[in-house]
């Protein structure tokens, strides 16, 4: 297993999805008979399309980061200590403010390079954490590969993960294995593109913890996101001022 986190630190930069819409041209979402219902079912297990919907700001911690996300408004506040660094970007206009060292970026050239890298690292940090509901994206491809037992006893469904002119890096492909006992997802193997055989790594989803009516899983065994809350209520200045109370 490919698990140190040097290589995981380096591989998490090819992590670059995106869960919002893009300027470009998206192919619609395709999945073959098989994957269809596991998809449907992993859903279910996870808490409805519905209750996931409902949540408004999450909040987590990736690396040495902590990012806040309205999933409502497409605001995503991004703290970043070790950089002294604060990134305020909505992900759906790329507008927002930077600030270094305590002061706010004022150069347009800067300010508009570090937004965007403030998104592409959202884009890599919410992955990780909800890749289970981008599944049925558009621009996302399904394919069941196989049934292969792993851990335990744990029989699981194998499906490939690929995607057509989504994302940053839409060269790379996943293999999910979700269980089909608890329908939930055990593992993902990440390749860095469609044709590679080897993959980089092979890691768990576990730790599964109910959080307003869904399902999450953080603070893995191996690496993967940490101190994961959601909310209803916030301040708002959480996602346009360096400080809020």
């Amino acid at each position: 297993m490919y698990c140190t986190h040097l290589r995981i630190k380096i591989i998490a930069l090819f992590f670059c999805f995106c869960l919002t819409s893009l300027t470009f041209k998206v192919n619609a979402q395709t999945q073959d008979a098989k994957s269809a219902p596991i998809v449907k079912a992993l859903y279910k297990a996870m808490g409805g399309v519905e209750a996931y919907s409902k949540i408004h700001v999450i909040q987590w911690d990736f690396k040495t980061r902590r990012l806040y996300w309205n999933k409502w408004t497409g605001a995503v506040r991004i703290e970043i200590p070790e950089k002294k660094q604060v990134v305020l970007v909505n992900v759906n206009t790329l507008q927002g403010k930077v600030f270094e060292d305590g002061v706010e970026v004022v150069s347009p050239s800067r300010r508009k390079r570090m937004l965007q890298r403030g998104k592409n690292i959202w884009i890599n940090d919410a992955y990780w954490l909800v890749m289970p509901w981008k599944l049925e994206d558009p621009g996302v491809s399904l394919k069941h590969l196989k049934t292969e037992t792993i851990g335990v006893g744990n029989k699981c469904d194998v499906l490939e993960v690929t995607f057509a002119n989504v994302g940053v890096t839409p060269s790379n492909k996943y293999h999910i294995y979700i269980n089909q006992r608890d329908h939930l997802i055990e593992q993902w193997v990440f390749f860095k593109t469609a044709t590679d055989l080897d993959p980089k790594f092979k890691l768990p989803w576990d730790n599964y913890q109910l959080i307003d009516g869904v399902l999450l899983s953080f603070n893995r065994s191996k690496f993967g996101p940490t101190n994961v809350r959601v909310f209803q209520n916030f301040n708002a200045d959480l996602f346009t001022m360096l400080h809020y109370d």
